[in-house]
C-alpha cells in the first residue's frame, strides 16, 4: 500500500476505535501503541472492533489471525488490515475470477 493508502486505513482504523471507545463514555484520545483493553474496551467490544474491522475494510480475518495481540493496539490493528489488504489485492491480480467472500 502506498503511504497515502496508510493514512487513510490508519484514520478508519481509529475511527473505529473512537467509535466504541465513546459508546463506552470514553473520549480521551488514544495513541496508537496504547493497549485498548487499558483504554477501556472489554472483551464484548473487542469481537464488535474485529466485525467492525472486517465491514470497513470489506475483509474476512481468518481466525488464526482473531487474536488479542492484533488487536491490542491501533498499530496492531494497522498492521493487520495492510497484510490482510496486500494479500487480497494480491489475490484478486493472480486470480481474477476469485473474490473475497465477506
Amino acid at each position: 500500500m502506498s503511504s497515502i493508502t496508510d493514512l487513510a486505513a490508519n484514520d478508519r482504523v481509529v475511527g473505529l476505535v473512537q467509535e466504541i471507545l465513546q459508546r463506552r463514555g470514553i473520549g480521551r484520545p488514544i495513541l496508537a501503541d496504547e493497549d485498548l483493553r487499558q483504554a477501556g474496551l472489554n472483551s464484548l467490544d473487542m469481537v464488535n472492533l474485529m466485525l467492525a474491522v472486517e465491514a470497513e475494510f470489506d475483509l474476512k480475518i481468518p481466525d488464526a489471525d482473531m487474536t488479542l495481540q492484533n488487536f491490542r493496539s491501533i498499530s496492531a490493528i494497522d498492521a493487520l488490515v495492510a497484510m490482510l489488504l496486500r494479500d487480497k489485492s494480491g489475490n484478486e491480480r493472480a486470480f481474477p475470477g476469485l473474490r473475497a467472500e465477506g
